[in-house]
């Protein structure tokens, strides 16, 4: 009898640890990856003007249920584990999320100040919004996971990852039912033929990367310019209320 592969799908906001994670992951010799898969198919629906959009939607499904069947179809090289890095934003209202159920789910998170001063820094002069960072699709989707289980999923935080990037995997890993390896702990630098087109506009630091950087310090809400000071505030709740969830070690 063929034995149905694990499917791992994180769900996190821009300007996180999530290319990272993927990372890691991707140097488990039993995982396959796959990079924000819905991209294209949410710049189709959102009609967002984001950096490299040409690209990215000639590279990728434009349908949400061309990704689906990506995503629960043969994993890549017949792997194991299939690992896939998702953007909440990028689930818009019309797509069915009966896919999720195959999958096991987590949910990585960062300080909403910490995020904000990255993605600005990113995209000057854009006007951000709360949507932007994913926070509100975020904590929407650990809540049906949550009624769907009946128990948290788990949530992992980025800076507890990266203050202790071994424990954390671990727990993560024994959350998954699936054994930690050493190796997610550091892998070669450089661009991987796995990153999405965008990586050129996005992924230069964790291209340099050959595994987690320590913790950078806090980033203090009222370091911020206002208009982002606010979105902080605003956003703070959602990342509180997944954060009391998070996985200790």
């Amino acid at each position: 009898m063929e034995v149905e592969p694990i499917r791992i799908a994180v769900w996190s906001g821009p300007r996180n640890i999530s290319t990272a994670m993927m990372r890691a992951f991707e140097n488990r010799p039993d995982t396959a990856v796959i990079d924000e898969p819905f991209y294209a198919a949410w710049l189709i629906a959102s009609g967002a003007d984001h950096p490299m959009r040409e690209a990215v939607l000639a590279a990728q499904p434009t349908r949400w249920p061309a990704v689906v069947e990506t995503l629960l179809g043969p994993v890549p090289g017949g792997r194991a584990i299939f690992y896939q890095k998702h953007m909440a934003h990028h689930m818009t209202l019309d797509i069915d999320l009966a896919w999720m159920a195959r999958c096991r789910n987590a949910f990585l998170i960062r300080a909403p100040a910490a995020v904000l001063a990255s993605y600005a820094a990113r995209r000057p002069g854009a006007e951000v919004t709360l949507d932007d960072i994913g926070l509100p699709r975020l904590a929407r989707l650990f809540d049906l996971e949550c009624a769907r289980l009946g128990t948290p999923p788990p949530v992992i935080d980025a800076a507890d990852v990266l203050a202790d990037p071994g424990g954390m995997l671990g727990a993560l890993c024994d959350r998954f039912g699936i054994g930690f390896d050493p190796a997610m702990l550091a892998w070669p630098a450089g661009r991987r033929a796995t990153d999405g087109v965008w990586a050129t506009a996005w992924y230069d630091a964790v291209n340099r990367s050959m595994g987690f950087a320590p913790p950078p310090p806090p980033v203090c809400r009222e370091t911020l310019p206002l208009a982002l000071a606010r979105l902080a505030e605003a956003a703070e709740p959602f990342y509180q209320a997944l954060a009391k969830h998070r996985l200790r070690r």
